[in-house]
């Protein structure tokens, strides 16, 4: 019999895969960051249980365009500081991708709330633009010009908070208990230019990010960057606490629960 190709695959196959991903070489980015302080109690508002704010109530941005062998890949993440067991790191509220693959391993594995969406970083001369577009809206807008070289930073630590979870199968709530997961990426840049410009942010019904307005503009910023990325479980989550705040994930919290209706192929 020819091989079924969605069979179970071997314990040697299974391994090659496992090298294969720990062997991936370093992948450069090239993107536009953007921070800005804005309104504490919006920030406040989008943390779920047990993230708090920080300090300071900061937005940042990045949007970035990845050369992979045979497909190149935008990426993007909008997310607010947060704070947990001591550690300071970003809560991602969207984190738009061009494409499938992109989302899979986050969303499944991280808990990343990734969704496919269109992702531009255009530099001409010394003119940027950078945008998150979905559903025919650019929500995120970067727009300047390149005004200067900034020296190389050291090599950095940052942190990410996500909820992994999935939804019940009777739309109740979740089956199992939500976890908490601390993504740590270790980052350094080969390029990095001063931007002057501004940050616009468009009404959408499906990405409110408007909600966390531009109070003061820290800095925007244009470079090349690779980073690594591991990440752990640190705590299960009270599931009736996460609960209301679901609806970050999805543009409508009832497509969870689509499917085909019964018997259909």
């Amino acid at each position: 019999m020819a091989r079924v190709r969605y069979g179970a695959r071997t314990e040697r196959e299974i391994a090659a895969t496992r090298t294969a991903s720990a062997r991936l070489p370093e992948i450069w980015s090239t993107g536009v960051v953007a921070v800005w302080e804005t309104d504490p109690d919006a920030v406040a508002a989008v943390l779920p249980p047990p993230l708090k704010p920080t300090a300071r109530p900061l937005v940042r941005v990045n949007i970035s365009k990845v050369d992979l062998p045979g497909y190149p890949l935008g990426a993007g993440s909008f997310a607010v500081a947060a704070a947990h067991a001591g550690v300071d790191g970003w809560y991602p509220l969207v984190m738009p991708m061009t494409h499938e693959r992109a989302l899979t391993g986050g969303r499944e594995v991280f808990g990343e709330p990734k969704k496919l969406g269109e992702v531009a970083v255009e530099r001409d001369g010394l003119v940027v633009r950078a945008s998150l577009a979905r559903h025919g809206i650019a929500f995120v807008e970067i727009r300047g010009a390149v005004s200067g070289a900034l020296p190389l930073p050291e090599p950095s630590r940052k942190t990410d908070f996500y909820f992994k979870f999935l939804p019940a199968v009777d739309g109740s709530g979740f089956d199992g208990d939500p976890v908490l997961v601390h993504c740590v990426r270790h980052e350094k840049a080969r390029r990095l230019e001063r931007v002057t410009g501004d940050v616009v942010l468009r009404e959408s019904l499906y990405d409110p990010v408007a909600d966390l307005p531009v109070l003061r503009l820290l800095e925007i910023t244009l470079g090349e960057k690779t980073s690594d990325q591991s990440g752990r479980v640190v705590e299960r989550v009270d599931a009736q606490a996460l609960l209301p705040y679901v609806h970050q994930r999805y543009d409508d919290p009832l497509q969870a629960h689509d499917g085909p209706p019964e018997g259909s192929a």
